[in-house]
């Protein structure tokens, strides 16, 4: 089962002082007036939590903003809460959010009034992985181990993950149609609480992004068993056990046909001007030449294609036509599409 898929400032200076006009300075562009706040549509602890908040950390250590950044979460509704917010500031240039699936799968899911087509895409700044994770202390040491074991007691193991009707429980769904098993999927508010559920034995299992799981992970806590996605990942330093990102088979290549990546990236609000969308991708490029932004990439095991302007949208817009058939697949929709 395949679930992946795949920015002139006119200055007319030379004869101003002849004309009476003042010169107008090159800075002159647009930029931030007050504090910027970056909405999270989920809960403290997941990978878009971390990752907004390592980038106003970034930001605020190299001087790379006039003004603040403050990290807000609003997770109610699935992420609904924190897109209708961004939607209702039309001409507020000083809100960003940044998203994941549920961008897609909350207004599909919830049938709330809110579509990535009433916001202002600035970036992507990557694509996140998914892996499926047991616990440490489990006898599982492949897929095959644990898929049996699942087949042999159907509804019995228990996945964790982030929300109902989003991109972890779509990655369930796909996993028990391709290997023809039964899990009872428990939701959660966000990656950072998921994993600390598999790590209390509260769950069998978790698909959880890497970043959300690294720490337990090095902690001797989590084992990882494959990655969702087509091919290895490109990450060869040791994370744990003597073992790399790198070293994590594919998923499909354990007999598990399933593969998902993830957007991590930015929009604003309506009526978002051009100079103001180019002031964010401009600061975005700076965090991403960044030590820091290197180490999370590589801590987290980021897919680091960055995308701006039409190729964003255009990729965006595939991606929401992608969701809605994995989600009517999966039996998922609020009414019919």
């Amino acid at each position: 089962m395949m679930l992946s898929s795949y920015r002139t400032l006119g200055l007319a200076l030379g004869v101003g002082a002849s004309l009476g006009f003042a010169s107008s300075p090159a800075s002159a562009a647009w930029e931030p007036t007050r504090p910027v706040e970056i909405v999270v549509p989920a809960g403290t602890g997941g990978g878009a939590d971390q990752m907004a908040r390592t980038i106003q950390g970034i930001i605020t250590k190299h001087n790379l903003m006039k003004q603040p950044l403050v990290v807000v979460n609003k997770a109610g509704g699935a992420g609904g809460e924190g897109f209708l917010d961004v939607k209702g500031s039309a001409g507020n240039p000083h809100k960003l959010v940044i998203t994941l699936s549920n961008l897609f799968t909350t207004p599909l899911g919830t049938g709330i009034p809110f579509s990535h087509k009433d916001l202002t895409p600035v970036a992507m700044m990557a694509l996140d992985e998914f892996i499926l994770w047991v616990n440490a202390d489990s006898p599982y040491k492949s897929v095959k181990d644990y898929i049996e074991a699942v087949k042999a007691k159907p509804g019995e193991f228990k996945m964790g993950g982030t929300g109902s009707k989003q991109e972890d429980q779509i990655i369930t769904v796909a996993i028990e149609k391709a290997s023809n098993t039964k899990f009872t999927y428990i939701p959660y508010r966000g990656g950072g609480e998921v994993a600390v559920q598999l790590v209390g034995k509260h769950v069998d299992s978790t698909v959880n992004n890497p970043i959300e799981a690294v720490a337990q992970w090095r902690g001797g806590a989590v084992r990882p068993l494959c990655v969702f996605d087509a091919k290895p990942l490109p990450y060869k330093d040791v994370v744990a056990d003597g073992k790399s990102w790198g070293d994590i088979p594919t998923c499909k290549s354990q007999g598990l046909d399933v593969e998902y990546v993830m957007l991590r990236g930015f929009f604003t609000s309506p009526k978002a001007t051009k100079e103001q969308v180019d002031y964010y991708v401009d600061v975005f490029k700076k965090v991403r030449e960044t030590p820091e932004w290197q180490s999370l990439m590589k801590d987290g095991a980021f897919n680091q294609t960055m995308m701006v302007g039409p190729e964003y949208s255009a990729w965006v817009d595939n991606e929401q036509k992608r969701h809605q058939a994995l989600m009517k697949d999966a039996g998922f929709l609020a009414a019919p599409q």
